[in-house]
């Protein structure tokens, strides 16, 4: 048996249960499987949204996505990893979650911790690197080296996937990148990760765009796509790609017909929830994000760590989450 922290019932995170800890098997690993030991775990948007809106079917239902620890187990077919290495992943959300003592992931998923963090903080990576990966290599077509002479504006640059798309921009092609943010706080923040450009999403966009006197051709809407579209359609540059993660309720995708525009979502479980042939892509990027962070290309985008893993401290770190004003990312430690 192990501990796990999940919930029993969809609702808002203020209901008196809306956290339980709970006694379950410990999970035994499939033939491409590693069982870890959960050392470091973080918090990200869709564990709030689970927890708030999908029932559990078959009682509690452990949360979490991002994980570091080491490796216990391994199974059949195992190739890439044995135990005791350390490792860091976002794991797949057709499965029990990482809010747990041990954990079990698809090797595929999983990539070689960086040795210059520890755990707590390598997990405050996975999910987030994944999906500013995959927006800007896969989403947005981009080729590393790519992108001199053109801008990409990134709405909601100071949560997490913002906060690491920005340094991926910058580092690996020659983008010109403008962030939104609108507090002196998340201001600072998405200039450390590297922004050469600043803007304030709490005005219209376009007109902030065009006071810089810039069109970018490229736009990555992380968060209130809804509320910025029709003013992101008339920023962009014709023939221009917009990329999104989050879950408006309704879009006029007519609007981007007269300037010829491409659109697409990045969501990272896609790959894990329909077993792709390249899931293995995955283990690849982490790989390459630890070894760039090994050696500083990269910078963590953890910015709040809430102590160890039990009720009291996740449940903080949901409330943090969903209360709009969390910049960079949230970690815990394992169980003690």
């Amino acid at each position: 048996m192990m501990k796990a922290i999940g919930y029993q019932n969809a609702g808002p995170i203020t209901a008196a249960n809306a956290l339980i800890e709970l006694e379950t098997e410990t999970p035994q690993p499939g033939p491409n499987d590693l069982l870890v030991e959960v050392r470091g775990i973080s918090v990200n948007p869709v564990d709030v949204k689970v927890r708030a809106s999908a029932q559990p079917d078959n009682g509690p239902r452990i949360l979490g996505f991002d994980a570091a620890g080491v490796v216990q187990a391994v199974g059949s077919a195992v190739t890439r990893f044995r135990p005791g290495d350390e490792v860091f992943y976002a794991g797949d959300i057709t499965r029990p979650g990482t809010n747990a003592a041990l954990h079990v992931v698809d090797e595929h998923l999983v990539g070689r911790k960086p040795a210059s963090l520890g755990f707590a903080e390598a997990a405050g990576m996975p999910l987030t690197s994944i999906t500013a990966w995959e927006l800007l290599f896969d989403s947005l077509g981009l080729k590393e080296g790519e992108g001199t002479g053109e801008s990409l504006l990134v709405i909601g640059g100071a949560g997490g996937v913002g906060s690491i798309l920005i340094q991926l921009a910058k580092k690996l092609t020659g983008l010109t990148v403008i962030a939104t943010a609108s507090r002196d706080d998340t201001r600072a923040w998405v200039e450390k990760m590297g922004a050469d450009r600043v803007i304030n999403h709490r005005n219209p966009l376009d007109e902030e765009m065009q006071a810089l006197g810039i069109s970018p051709r490229y736009v990555a809407s992380l968060t209130h796509t809804q509320q910025h579209f029709a003013s992101t359609v008339k920023l962009i540059k014709p023939r221009g790609h917009i990329a999104l993660i989050d879950d408006p309720d309704a879009l006029n995708i007519a609007a981007i017909k007269p300037k010829a525009l491409s659109f697409s979502w990045e969501f990272m479980f896609a790959r894990s929830m329909f077993q792709t042939d390249d899931m293995e892509a995955q283990h690849q990027l982490l790989n390459r994000v630890s070894a760039l962070l090994d050696d500083r290309t990269l910078q963590s985008t953890v910015n709040h760590h809430g102590g160890t893993l039990n009720v009291e401290n996740l449940r903080a770190a949901h409330e943090l989450q969903e209360s709009g004003k969390a910049i960079g990312k949230t970690v815990l430690d394992g169980f003690s």
